[in-house]
């Protein structure tokens, strides 16, 4: 014991202290840590005065109260603006003239005192981060961009209560975290008061302001607010409220905890730049996510999802907090997971396992298998590098992760675990460990070791086999595992294996917790027609796919053993192993009559297009060209649900190219008439006329006709955006990546990427290749301007299609390059660019 504390000792003299002194951009860990010991009971009042025109600045007031439980360093104050921002900064009522260094208002100790503090500024505020738009703005501050807009101190374990003022023109409506108390229009203005919100970090205070719809409806025991812009919305806003008590209804029982904020309400944005985001009170979401015309079984699926993703997030990240972010995938991965029990719970077991596998697994091998592959938890020394910490391992390889340590605890341990976690830190903040150390009371497993595995390190395992047998039975079936790349080491897991006979199927539970496993329950067994491992998609790894899968797979009546099966022969396909591209995309042409579950045909139609454009090369893609489209066209007519042919019109308008095709493309998008037995909705007919205008130059001036279709004033917006990224002239579109450079232009981010995958597609890349260096070296600043998904998106987008020599070459001379590289920006690079690498070590074979 004496020795212990002789180390701690140790460890504590040999830490630096933090140095106040030093004022550095962002905010460090040391700068975070000194602040939530020092600084308590912290309240902010705002007051916003928002102009009719975007072009004029906001001006703003403030008043933050807080207490200091010392007063012997200067405070910190976070606001990314220059000084002259700042009009008047008063400190416990005197007037000082305001010193702002890298990034942050430096207030001396001589204005300060021990215990309760009062600072009032006058300010313009910035808007980087209120999105504004000719008639509405949102506000979307994470993950540490409320510094941007007022001065605060942005950390996620400072939480404090806002009181809002929202001055807007008369005509716009509001919605904010707290309750409204009242408001008043006085001739042009409407001046909106909020109550004082709950407990909250920076990153979740927000508010929306514009020319918005309204809708109220009593859900349960809630009053919900709903408002948006859709022009024409149907049932759909009926549908929102519904799917918000059903995720309300079940979070409540399966948590035991009431909803704990003190409303609910929610927001459609157009173009939002994530599916949604969780602010307590004023969910933010796409609209075009929740407003459904025509709807196929996956975007139902995925609306409900995603409305239970961020209603789950109001206990996992809004209740409880994570102290710092480099655990913010703890709140991704519980409202993903928790999301999916929603969709069990509406829509069956089937459902769940399926879309549990179709969601995830694609996206975290689309990482998980590349040089640029990230563990679910991360290290983060400053805030302004959080955004980059976003991607599919926190949002799909964690929620895998989660799913097995609950069968390795069981549902009812896992569930009180959790329950205990939430209470215990109940609007407050919680690290990774301090949840792994309650369920571990909870667990007989050594929960320590297996977070080492599955958490702190990246990558997956790659799965083997050998079989031997005696006669008609088997005598021994080995299974190993090794990693994909990296150290030795183990992923505990369970998984099912699938014998296959002519008449039935024996399945076997697999507890995968060993390098190399004998599986006795197969001994003994007749010899089957072949083995399917992972059969119940519960695994996470590369399984074998040996040719007798290939030839049978279509006749697996398990749609989720079909969907495991895609997947793994995928995934296998790109790790070089039993087949080429080119003879997969064979494969899976003869599925296009054969799979008639919904979202399996999407799965499989998804890998079809990524294929057909990537992995094979131009010359095997003009042999396959006329027998795709055929095959396509088809079984559009032979399958008999209209979401069935919907999805092949679609692969079809992705991968046609003869002139046949496109005539026959052109009449449904000019008559509005769709094939017999399907129905095309406004976003569809929009989908067709960009692709028309890519691939027959003459036919360009579709986009501006289809533009005079439309009645709402945000699509029409969204073309004209679109409409030069299109044009048949090399020098328009030239001259819009050109502007690109400009953050003004990048402002509508969902804009960006789609512009970009359109200059960047296979048809349009002997001009567009030009581009590519500059894309490479814009990656910093949008990293520093833009939102958390959009460096990713901005790479995935201009090179997610690219797969020759020339590119790849573009790629690694710029990594030479730049050798001190922001090293989660060039993971970024690795993971967007790995189809572009695997395409040329496929080509090589």
């Amino acid at each position: 014991m004496q020795n212990l504390r002789n180390l701690i000792l140790l460890m504590s003299l040999s830490m630096p202290a933090f140095t106040q002194q030093t004022v550095s951009p962002g905010v460090s860990s040391e700068l975070a840590v000194h602040r939530r010991a020092e600084i308590a009971d912290l309240r902010y009042h705002l007051d916003f005065k928002i102009p009719a025109l975007k072009s004029e600045s906001i001006s703003a007031t403030e008043t933050i109260y807080l207490s200091l439980k010392a007063n012997v360093q200067p405070l910190q104050l976070d606001f990314k603006q220059d000084v002259g921002h700042i009009h008047t900064l008063t400190v416990n009522g005197k007037t000082i003239t305001p010193k702002l260094e890298s990034e942050h208002v430096v207030i001396s100790p001589s204005h300060l005192r021990k215990g309760k503090n009062t600072i009032n500024l006058q300010f313009t505020a910035g808007d980087a981060a209120l999105n504004r738009n000719a008639d509405y703005l949102y506000a979307l501050f994470v993950p540490d961009r409320a510094r941007t807009l007022f001065p605060c101190f942005d950390q996620p374990d400072l939480k404090a209560r806002f009181t809002l003022t929202l001055r807007v023109p008369s005509g716009w409506k509001a919605l904010a975290n707290g309750r409204l108390k009242d408001s008043v229009t006085n001739g042009s203005q409407t001046v909106y008061n909020f109550a004082e919100s709950d407990l909250l970090p920076t990153y979740l205070f927000s508010f929306t302001a514009g020319v918005y719809a309204h809708a109220q409806k009593q859900i349960g025991q809630y009053n919900a607010e709903f408002i948006y812009r859709e022009a024409d919305p149907g049932s759909n806003v009926d549908s929102v409220f519904k799917g918000h008590e059903e995720a309300l209804q079940y979070l409540e029982e399966w948590t035991g905890i009431r909803y704990p904020f003190q409303k609910v309400g929610f927001a459609a944005i157009p173009d939002f730049q994530f599916g949604g985001m969780e602010h307590p009170g004023e969910v933010q979401y796409k609209a075009v996510a929740l407003f459904l015309k025509e709807p196929t079984k996956d975007q139902l699926i995925a609306r409900t999802s995603l409305i239970s993703h961020e209603t789950a997030h109001m206990w996992f990240g809004d209740l409880v907090t994570m102290q710092w972010f480099n655990d913010v995938w703890m709140k991704e991965v519980f409202a993903n997971f928790m999301a999916d029990k929603v969709v069990e719970k509406l829509m069956g077991s089937e459902t769940f396992n399926l879309k549990f596998l179709q969601d995830h697994y694609p996206a975290a091998y689309g990482v998980d298998r590349t040089p640029g592959a990230n563990p679910i938890r991360q290290q983060l020394e400053n805030l302004q590098d959080a955004g980059s910490m976003y991607g599919n391992i926190i949002y799909h390889k964690a929620p895998i992760m989660m799913r097995q340590m609950e069968l390795l605890m069981g549902k009812e341990n896992f569930r009180k675990g959790v329950q205990e976690y939430l209470h215990k830190y109940s609007y407050g903040n919680a690290t990774w460990n301090d949840l792994v150390k309650i369920l571990a009371k909870y667990s007989k497993n050594d929960l320590v070791s297996w977070n080492r595995v599955w958490v702190n390190q990246p990558g997956r395992p790659v799965f083997d086999y050998t079989i031997r047998y005696k006669g008609d039975k088997i005598d021994k079936l080995n299974i190993t595992q090794r990693p994909e790349s990296g150290d030795a080491r183990i992923w505990p897991q369970v998984f099912n294996i699938a014998l296959v006979y002519a008449d039935s199927v024996r399945t076997i539970t697999v507890n995968m917790n060993t390098a190399s496993l004998q599986l006795k329950a197969a001994t003994g067994l007749l010899k089957p027609l072949f083995i399917l491992f992972n059969a119940d998609g519960m695994g996470y790894g590369l399984f074998p796919a040996d040719k007798t899968v290939h030839e049978q797979i279509f006749n697996l009546k398990s749609a989720v053993s079909r969907a495991a099966a895609y997947v793994n022969i995928y995934e296998n396909v790109l790790s070089g192993r039993y087949m080429s591209p080119a003879g997969l995309l064979t494969l899976l042409t003869k599925g296009l009559i054969l799979e008639t579950e919904e979202t399996n045909l999407k799965l499989l139609t998804g890998y079809m297009a990524g294929i057909y454009w990537s992995f094979i090369t131009p010359q095997e893609r003009q042999a396959f060209a006329a027998q795709i489209e055929d095959a396509l066209w088809k079984a559009m007519e032979i399958q008999t649900q209209p979401n069935n042919k919907k999805l092949l019109f679609k692969t079809y308008q992705s991968v046609y190219e003869s002139s046949n095709a496109a005539k026959r493309m052109y009449d449904v998008w000019k008559e509005q008439q769709p094939p017999a037995g399907m129905k095309l909705a406004e976003e569809d007919y929009i989908s067709l006329a960009l692709t028309i205008a890519l691939k027959n130059d003459t036919a360009h001036a579709v986009i501006a006709r289809q533009r005079d279709r439309l009645k709402d004033a945000d699509k029409k917006a969204r073309l004209d955006f679109l409409m030069p990224a299109l044009s048949a002239s090399v020098a328009e579109r030239d001259s819009f990546f050109a502007g690109l450079a400009d953050r003004r232009n990048r402002a509508k981010e969902a804009w960006v990427v789609t512009a970009l995958a359109y200059l960047h597609h296979p048809l349009r890349q002997s001009t567009s290749y030009k581009y590519l260096p500059q894309s490479l070296e814009l990656v910093e600043e949008i990293q520093r301007t833009g939102d958390i998904f959009f460096p990713q998106n901005w790479l995935s987008a201009v090179f997610g299609a690219y797969q020759t020599k020339d590119a790849w070459q573009v790629v690694q001379q710029f990594l030479q390059k730049h050798p001190d590289f922001n090293p989660r920006l060039k993971a970024k690079i690795l993971q967007a660019t790995d189809n572009l690498y695997r395409a040329q070590k496929l080509a090589e074979k």
